[in-house]
């Protein structure tokens, strides 16, 4: 295996109740560790949603309310799910703009704070569209040479994106082989949460993305406007976003305080 590893890295896909990141819920996870030492684990389960599964998203996955009318809650898989994922780097396809964050917005909904501080993120995807920009589907054709059988299978996704990392790896030599290098280059900004509400600037300090003070420095704002922050922790943001704030914030203070 090309692919490098300083400590596992877990790949894995979501099919959910739809594409809100706040409101929509997961019906199947399945994701892959990848070890150093080469060898996987895998783990698959159906969630109950505890919401109704849209027809148009049943089209797409193939999973209704009655598939999953008897399966535990995402909150009952959480700790498991946690402990899986913990002290690794994640990858995926797509993963950087929606599963991440909706993983994580499930984990705040079932109680768990989990740290995803220090992870490296690979988002498959970005290195298909830098290199080849298609689906999944048909990168899977065009580095594997296979046609993706049960597509929009989480399962089937996730396997088809393990094979497409590491047929991209062989085609392009100019690829990092290592985490740290291939998140890097999958990434398509430098974001600082997962929705980029914020991004780094060229000095590493995070700018606000977005509204009336999209550009400005997120220390400068929060200093000159305290409500802003409330405004953000009470507003319809993404856990992970308000955290960032959060930790910018707290700077602030101890930095006041010294």
């Amino acid at each position: 295996m090309k692919l490098q590893l300083e400590r596992p890295v877990v790949f894995f896909d979501l099919e959910t109740t739809g594409t809100n990141i706040l409101s929509d819920r997961i019906v199947e996870i399945s994701a892959v560790k990848l070890m150093p030492d080469g060898s996987t684990i895998s783990k698959t389960v159906r969630v109950n949603p505890t919401i109704h599964i849209p027809e148009e998203a049943t089209a797409v996955h193939h999973i209704s309310d009655a598939d999953v009318a008897d399966k535990p809650t995402f909150a009952a898989y959480s700790k498991s799910i946690a402990r899986f994922f913990a002290g690794c780097d994640i990858a995926g396809f797509n993963s950087n703009r929606f599963d991440v964050p909706l993983l994580d917005q499930e984990f705040e909904r079932a109680g768990i704070d989990f740290d995803f501080e220090g992870v490296r993120f690979i988002d498959v995807q970005t290195i298909f569209h830098k290199k080849e920009p298609r689906t999944l589907v048909a990168a899977y054709k065009f580095y594997c040479d296979k046609d993706l059988e049960a597509a929009h299978s989480a399962n089937a996704d996730t396997m088809a994106t393990v094979e497409v990392l590491l047929a991209q790896m062989e085609k392009y030599p100019d690829l990092p082989v290592d985490i740290k290098g291939l998140s890097e280059f999958a990434s398509n900004n430098r974001q600082v949460d997962f929705c980029g509400r914020l991004v780094y600037d060229d000095q590493d300090r995070e700018l606000i993305n977005f509204g009336k003070y999209k550009g400005r420095l997120a220390e400068e704002v929060l200093r000159q406007d305290p409500g802003y922050y409330t405004w953000i922790m009470k507003g319809d943001f993404a856990k992970n976003t308000k955290d960032c704030f959060t930790r910018i914030r707290k700077r602030l203070n101890e930095r006041s305080h010294r």
